[in-house]
């Protein structure tokens, strides 16, 4: 990845963080954001630390002129943007135990405007500035394509913001994919899963794979596994 410039959104923990501790010991500049400022300067700390390069910026997904803030920094310092990982995400309330009737509706419109209008918003603000052979990834789960009681708005949101990068796929030409690494131990999941950092290869290797490989496409554990045997 050297000489390339990563944008991840959500990376002051979990997956954004070891996704963009990966991406910048692999050479990339990475630009990443969160609305965490503390737990965010943490990511890029460690990362310096280690010898990575990257530019930490407070920024909100539900916020376009964050986002559009983010994305000229990242152009501005490193040129075109080559992979945007669309991963900031909330959950309200514990993993599972948030069935749809009982859904306030304060907590599916966070759902939807994080989860989903966050996608569109970083994937819109950045096509401005997206190389030619540039590259989305949009983490995601089964849960937002299998029904699974419990999960209520955030499921929905999830498929929505699936959707979202479905549609992307067929109107740009660069590639986009939905990312499914299964069940990953953060916040979200109450720390159930696989450790971040055992995944965190996946998405550095949708990064890299074959455009027709993975644009449109649900990438998931079992696509990488066959691909990197």
């Amino acid at each position: 990845m050297d000489g390339t410039t990563a944008v991840v959104t959500g990376a002051s923990r979990g997956l954004g963080a070891a996704l963009a501790r990966l991406f910048a010991g692999d050479g990339a500049h990475v630009v990443c954001c969160a609305r965490d400022d503390e737990a965010l300067d943490r990511t890029a700390e460690t990362i310096r630390a280690d010898g990575g390069t990257v530019t930490a910026m407070r920024a909100d997904v539900r916020d376009e002129f964050d986002v559009e803030r983010l994305m000229e920094t990242a152009a501005r310092e490193g040129g075109e943007i080559d992979l945007v990982v669309a991963n900031a995400g909330v959950y309200h309330g514990e993993a599972g135990e948030t069935p749809l009737p009982a859904e306030s509706y304060a907590a599916f419109d966070d759902h939807f405007r994080t989860n989903a209008r966050g996608v569109f918003t970083t994937v819109r603000e950045a096509v401005p500035h997206l190389a030619d052979d540039g590259r989305v990834l949009v983490p995601s789960g089964a849960v937002a394509r299998e029904a699974m009681g419990g999960f209520g708005s955030y499921a929905v949101s999830k498929a929505a913001a699936e959707a979202v990068a479905r549609g992307f796929a067929a109107d740009l030409d660069q590639a986009v994919a939905v990312v499914d690494p299964g069940q990953v131990a953060t916040d979200l999941t109450g720390g159930t899963g696989r450790d971040p950092d055992d995944v965190a290869p996946m998405f550095r290797w949708a990064a890299d794979a074959p455009a027709e490989t993975v644009d449109g496409e649900i990438v998931d554990l079992k696509a990488w596994k066959q691909a990197t045997r």
